[in-house]
């Protein structure tokens, strides 16, 4: 099988979609005068800062859209409701402006028959339109249930030109973490968070979440990483975004709006190794690394 889709799409955004977003993972969310995340929100005429900053997890939004064109491939049909994000992966080349117009270059990287289930890979450039300079990079990995057994051959089909699975060989230190942040996310989480583009009714409507085997809707995986980047630039980067090259993330267990994560976090190096866990069930939903950028140096 030969797969040869490449999407073009056009990313436009501003400061209010910058600030939405930041509120959406959790910004200010302890406290609205945190002056490490009223950044992400605000930004006064007074200051030496003469606009909002970017959370990198930001870069995740420009991969919106991309699954609706899966459909353009032959006798390939899903349920978007049985859709379920896997892994994603995040290199950022340069700090994200608080306002740009993004040239978005997709490409299908990887297919795999599951039997019962089929798993996506797509890779996402992105570009600032203007300048031409590539920003930042998006590789994702979709599971998709009910889609499968398309293989005709005893082999299942398999096929990956960059691996999303970038977490694999990463194991958490049996050592108590450097750092643990704990934050609840609040009851209306996933429909604040939606508000950034994603309007999967998994997240919002009950009845699709029972179909989907559900007891209510779920909060989305990408917000739950935001929150777990967030963790990672307070406790390990003082408050500095910019210290966030790439991250690297396993979505292990759905999180329902409400619960508590507790991101615990291991350094290696210029590696930081995070695990997020839901409070109240005991149990880990999300795990990866994220690696930074030196101190003092420029993307």
């Amino acid at each position: 099988m030969h797969i040869n889709l490449v999407v073009r799409k056009t990313f436009t955004y501003t400061e209010r979609d910058v600030a939405l977003y930041a509120l959406g993972v959790g910004a200010c969310l302890k406290d609205a005068l945190d002056d490490k995340e009223l950044k992400y929100v605000y930004h006064p005429d007074h200051a030496h800062q003469q606009s909002i900053q970017v959370l990198p997890t930001f870069a995740a939004l420009f991969c919106h859209g991309v699954s609706s064109e899966i459909g353009q491939l032959p006798s390939f049909s899903y349920d978007p409701r049985l859709l379920l994000h896997g892994q994603q992966y995040i290199e950022i080349y340069k700090p994200l402006p608080s306002s740009a117009c993004i040239q978005n270059v997709a490409s299908i990287s990887g297919l795999h028959d599951k039997g019962k289930a089929t798993v996506l890979e797509i890779e996402i450039l992105s570009y600032e339109r203007e300048s031409g300079e590539l920003i930042c990079m998006n590789r994702m990995a979709v599971f998709l249930r009910g889609l499968g057994g398309f293989s005709n051959s005893a082999q299942p089909y398999s096929y990956s030109k960059h691996p999303v699975n970038q977490t694999s060989s990463t194991r958490l230190p049996k050592s108590p973490p450097f750092a643990v942040f704990e934050e609840c996310t609040q009851p209306s989480q996933a429909l604040l968070y939606r508000l950034s583009g994603d309007y999967n009714p998994l997240h919002s409507d009950p009845r699709i979440a029972e179909i989907a085997g559900f007891s209510r809707p779920i909060l989305h995986g990408l917000c739950t990483l935001g929150f777990a980047v967030r963790a990672v630039i307070k406790c390990i980067c003082g408050g500095d975004q910019n210290r966030i090259k790439s991250i690297s993330a396993r979505f292990l267990l759905h999180v329902y709006p409400g619960e508590t994560l507790i991101t615990e976090m291991w350094l290696d190096g210029q590696r930081v190794l995070y695990q997020v866990k839901v409070k109240e069930r005991s149990r880990a939903v999300l795990s990866g690394f994220v690696d930074l950028n030196l101190l003092n140096s420029s993307l």
